[in-house]
């Protein structure tokens, strides 16, 4: 599916597309189905969440990056069902981790694909050991909690 639209700022950093009713009626799969996304050549993996009542698509800065756009530009979108199954990476500290505490890795494989990068981002990107160990800790206690 393809369509003209204006990447929307919101708050300081956000940003994100309205994707037409008729788009997410065609993609066919439901009110927030899994999508490939293209911006000038530029493509990556969303879902379509509703947000005061309009279907919309997060365009995080990494993608604007990528993509070469900014909050306020207009913008052809290339738009398709994403078939293919979500995995995240898990960094080799937090799987010993989840390995040694079978609660905690029930609880993870439980979570979404979205609440699983919440996650593990943060260790995967820390920029010091200290940093990483700090976010196993964090990500722990919160499959422990049940917070995640």
């Amino acid at each position: 599916m393809r369509f003209r639209t204006t990447i929307e700022g919101a708050g300081k950093t956000a940003a994100g597309i309205e994707v037409p009713a008729e788009v997410v009626t065609a993609l066919g799969s439901s009110k927030r189905p899994p999508v490939r996304v293209t911006i000038n050549g530029y493509t990556y993996r969303s879902t379509v969440a509703v947000l005061g009542g309009r279907f919309m698509v997060g365009v995080s800065a990494d993608v604007r990056a990528g993509a070469s756009v900014a909050a306020g530009d207009e913008v052809q979108i290339e738009m398709e069902l994403d078939t293919q199954p979500r995995e995240v990476t898990v960094p080799a500290e937090l799987a010993h981790e989840l390995a040694r505490d079978h609660a905690a890795s029930t609880a993870f494989e439980a979570l979404s694909y979205s609440r699983k990068r919440l996650l593990v981002d943060p260790i995967a990107n820390a920029r010091t050991a200290e940093t990483r160990q700090r976010n196993i800790a964090k990500a722990m206690s919160a499959l422990r909690q049940g917070r995640s």
